[in-house]
């Protein structure tokens, strides 16, 4: 069956997380969204770990539901008895490695709450588990994948946001050049790679050395409401197994692909300093020695300059039966911007409720509806929806952990729409 699958979310055990980061709350908003599958996060923590036991049953294999009943999001009709969720966590590995410090994040699937608690059991003897969601870990990637395979072989483990500067494998500030360099002789067991907001596929083929693993996407959200800004999409049995078979095959038939930032949206795309205002790409960046102009101190080097400095290849090469991927604006975004207004404006909720209420989910709308379709309900969210779906958008880089802009529409454009009250008419 086709289903999407968020795997990388946080509880409101970690930190600057919403209360809401709840089951509850990650069913109802997964509903509304359109995804199917959901990663617990934070498994480690044994308060959240006592509350995913008590709160889920096992339903398809490795996959599980929610016991009690579940209330959606603005009280809308939307069925939340098809969402599960799947056993994950990330950890947050810092280490000295190579005569350098080392900061990377690390995901890991598991298939049952007996696999959970032997994993725990080992993390536990080896650091804090209690004080964060996402635990800090003085543990090397190469001997948290060995924990993995010896206490949960059925489970795997990935890579988090994987060119982000300050955690994770090929981060600018602390990581390192090779899958190979990081997990050693255990590398052929890692398949999969997190490509992360700032990048996308179409940046990560540019590498061949990466060629061989498959890339995910997630949302990596620390509210509900962030679910699915990356999401995968797959077409295979609807249990923990064929989910993992499809990501380690990587084959277009069973993984059919990623639901993506633009990666300019990321907060980390471009080089720069956020306190001193300045934003560059990289060859701007080489001019200046990778020194900031405004104050003199070293750069924050984003994603994009990372990339080329690995990079081998001039244009990207993909297999014939590589999954595809689709870069989206986020509908509260869209409709933020038809509307002049900020995402989280009651304007935008009103228009939001309307657009669920119209196609039944967020997903279905950005990815599925026919421009026809949309068009006879709102003109403008048709003409907005065809140029995200064509790329024909408008890019504001992200730089230094600023978030960038991605717009449909130029500002004349906008002076032309005028203000607007809503975007969907019955």
């Amino acid at each position: 069956m086709d289903f999407i699958a968020d795997l990388h979310i946080h509880s409101s055990y970690s930190r600057a997380t919403s209360k809401d980061s709840n089951l509850q709350g990650l069913a109802g908003w997964g509903a509304l969204k359109g995804i199917n599958v959901i990663g617990t996060g934070d498994f480690t923590h044994p308060v959240w770990l006592e509350h995913l036991k008590k709160e889920l049953e096992p339903a398809e294999p490795g996959f599980f539901r929610i016991k009690n009943k579940v209330s959606t999001p603005f009280d809308l009709r939307v069925d939340v008895s098809s969402v599960r969720f799947l056993l994950s966590s990330e950890i947050s590995s810092i280490y000295k490695k190579g005569d350098k410090v080392r900061k990377v994040h690390n995901l890991l699937y598991l298939p049952d709450f007996d696999s959970v608690d032997r994993i725990n059991s080992r993390l536990a003897k080896i650091g804090n588990i209690v004080s964060d969601g996402r635990p800090i870990l003085k543990l090397d990637s190469h001997d948290l994948l060995e924990i993995l395979l010896e206490e949960a072989p059925e489970g795997f483990c990935v890579p988090a946001h994987i060119w982000t500067p300050w955690f994770s494998i090929f981060g600018s500030r602390s990581g390192f050049d090779s899958v190979e360099e990081c997990f050693g002789d255990l590398s052929e067991h890692i398949f999969a790679l997190e490509t992360g907001l700032s990048s996308d596929p179409f940046m990560n083929r540019l590498i061949s050395s990466l060629d061989r693993y498959a890339l995910i996407s997630n949302s990596d959200c620390h509210s509900p409401g962030k679910l699915g800004r990356e999401a995968n999409i797959f077409s295979t049995g609807f249990d923990f197994f064929s989910l993992r078979d499809a990501i380690r095959n990587n084959s277009r038939e069973s993984f059919k692909g990623t639901i993506e930032f633009f990666p300019e949206e990321g907060k980390y795309h471009y080089d720069g300093h956020r306190d001193c205002g300045v934003s560059l790409e990289p060859k701007e960046s080489k001019k200046l020695g990778n020194i900031c102009p405004v104050c003199g101190k070293p750069l924050t080097i984003g994603v994009d300059h990372r990339v080329l400095d690995l990079a081998d290849r001039v244009k990207p090469v993909y297999r014939d039966n590589s999954p595809g991927f689709f870069s989206l604006i986020p509908l509260p975004e869209l409709i933020g911007e038809l509307l002049g207004v900020a995402p989280s404006a009651k304007k935008v909720t009103n228009s939001y409720i309307k657009a669920l209420q119209l196609f039944g989910s967020e997903f279905n709308l950005l990815l599925n509806a026919s421009i026809a379709a949309i068009e006879r309900h709102s003109p403008l969210m048709a003409t907005a929806i065809s140029r995200v779906r064509s790329g024909s958008v408008i890019k504001e880089p992200g730089y230094d952990g600023k978030y960038g802009l991605i717009r449909a529409f130029s500002q004349t454009e906008h002076k032309e729409i005028g203000n607007l009250k809503d975007i969907f008419v019955r």
